[in-house]
């Protein structure tokens, strides 16, 4: 035993044998005891240096970090079952379900099934389960965790399901998008491509995925409108080119839905502009008409305060320049000005880039530039490339300093850009980044197979139509300056 110890040990049992009842001196044994008894704590574990080599000097260095956690893309709840234009794999007698592979696979159509089956094998693929909270907390609180899941899980109604951005990553092809020039006669190299954009066509409608740029509606100066270039190029056998269903603007990019017949393009009308309008004394078209709708996906600058909700806002519309131009602002109530109510659905996708955010928007009425004013005005956050609307929210972004910060860690993510990919392609890194705004989903009735009973000149569906589904489900794919933006999510996961 050390010396010191021994002094101790002796003066802790001299100073027992004389202790009395004082308290002072209880209090003076047990500082004593206790300062001469005390543990010192272990050392900091080190960690072992690595050799590194630049311009030919080694030095000792400290091992590099793990990867930081991936940007996660969150699905919208699960609609439950049965999913929209989903054939039902389950057989007579057995319960209905969707697994979660299937559930990934039919929201994100077009994507490889091998890709998705490979992010479940990682286990990359993860869910929102929720846990009571502990007794420190209030009762009615439950915090959210993430724990992975197999693809075969079976999916409950309002399951939220969280995917890294990696998934929709896809291919950048390095020629620039043609548009067509500006006449009514195009040539045979515009033809094939406006067919190569169809993406279905059947006896009433024709639905294909429409570029930026090409504007939809044509006028006098206008003549490469897609209406015009859809009669000359997309009739077919058809005496008549078909009608514009609904309308896009010029720099939008997705689904536009075009009707081959007058009928079909009547009715389709009616439902995108009054859904009772559209109605009939059948049961089957009413159900269907109620499960239409629009998904857009939008690059919106900044992040919007909640993550998802609902924008009431009417719309009016104002007169500039002598009347030259037209503008949709806000409605207030003390306005003069006519007023359209229009209602979005928003939800924040996850993923972040260069101090934007990806945000899937669902209209619920159809005004003209009503996402891009309520992105702007009603949120706070302009569609990136929108310069009607957000204007100055552009002239002070280029001068922010962007930076993302990981949620899990807090610190700041580091952009690298991927080689051989050209940013200046329209992308958020270019200089002058186009609108970043697309009509990627839609879901509608099977017009073709409820056309004659519409008509009234049949009471009950073909017995080779009752076989098609009731609703018809498309999705396309973004133009390429938003799949550079996509994919430039990646650069952040090293």
């Amino acid at each position: 035993m050390k010396p010191y110890y021994k002094a101790a040990l002796k003066l802790s049992i001299k100073m027992l044998n004389h202790v009395s009842n004082n308290s002072n001196s209880c209090t003076l044994l047990l500082f004593v005891v206790r300062h001469y008894s005390r543990i010192q704590p272990p050392r900091p574990v080190s960690v072992k240096p690595v050799i590194r080599v630049s311009n030919n000097i080694a030095r000792l260095d400290a091992p590099k970090k793990g990867p930081k956690p991936r940007q996660l893309l969150s699905l919208p709840p699960f609609p439950g079952h049965p999913l929209p234009a989903k054939s039902s794999n389950s057989g007579p007698g057995q319960r209905d379900y969707v697994t979660a592979v299937n559930w990934i696979k039919y929201y994100f159509k077009g994507i490889w099934g091998s890709v998705i089956e490979s992010h479940f094998r990682e286990g990359l693929v993860q869910m929102e389960g929720l846990v009571a909270a502990d007794s420190y907390t209030r009762k009615d609180t439950l915090m959210k965790s993430m724990r992975k899941i197999r693809p075969n899980e079976v999916m409950e109604h309002g399951a939220r399901v969280h995917v890294p951005v990696s998934i929709a990553e896809t291919r950048i092809s390095k020629r620039y998008d043609a548009i067509p020039c500006g006449t009514l006669y195009p040539n045979a190299d515009e033809i094939k491509y406006l067919q190569r954009l169809v993406i279905y066509k059947d006896s009433a409608i024709i639905v294909l995925n429409k570029p930026p740029k090409l504007p939809v509606k044509g006028s006098l100066p206008v003549h490469n409108s897609m209406d015009a270039l859809a009669a000359a190029a997309l009739s077919y056998d058809y005496d008549e080119g078909p009608k514009l269903v609904h309308r896009l603007d010029r720099e939008t990019s997705g689904i536009l839905l075009l009707g081959r017949t007058k009928d079909s393009a009547s009715h389709l009308q009616w439902l995108f502009t009054n859904i009772n309008n559209a109605k009939s004394s059948c049961k089957a078209w009413n159900d269907a008409c109620e499960a239409t709708y629009q998904r857009y996906w939008a690059l919106v600058i900044g992040t919007p305060k909640e993550k998802e909700g609902v924008i009431h806002a009417p719309l009016s519309k104002v007169l500039l320049n002598d009347g030259k131009t037209e503008r949709i602002i806000l409605a207030h109530h003390s306005s003069v000005e006519p007023r359209q109510e229009a209602v979005t659905e928003y939800r924040v996708l996850g993923p972040k880039i260069n101090g934007c955010s990806w945000v899937e928007l669902r209209p619920l009425t159809y005004r003209k530039h009503q996402l891009r004013v309520h992105c702007a005005e009603a949120l706070g956050t302009p569609i990136v490339g929108d310069y009607k609307y957000g204007w100055f929210v552009h002239s002070r972004w280029k001068q922010m300093p962007r930076i993302d910060i990981e949620p899990t860690t807090g610190k700041p993510y580091k952009l690298r850009r991927p080689e051989g990919l050209d940013v200046q392609k329209g992308s958020v890194l270019s200089k002058v980044p186009l609108l970043h705004l697309h009509c990627r989903e839609l879901v509608l009735p099977n017009i073709a197979k409820f056309l004659q009973v519409l008509n009234n000149s049949s009471e009950e569906l073909q017995s080779s139509l009752s076989q098609q589904p009731d609703v018809l489900r498309f999705v396309a794919t973004m133009p390429s300056h938003m799949r550079i933006s996509w994919n430039l999510m990646s650069s952040y996961l090293v």
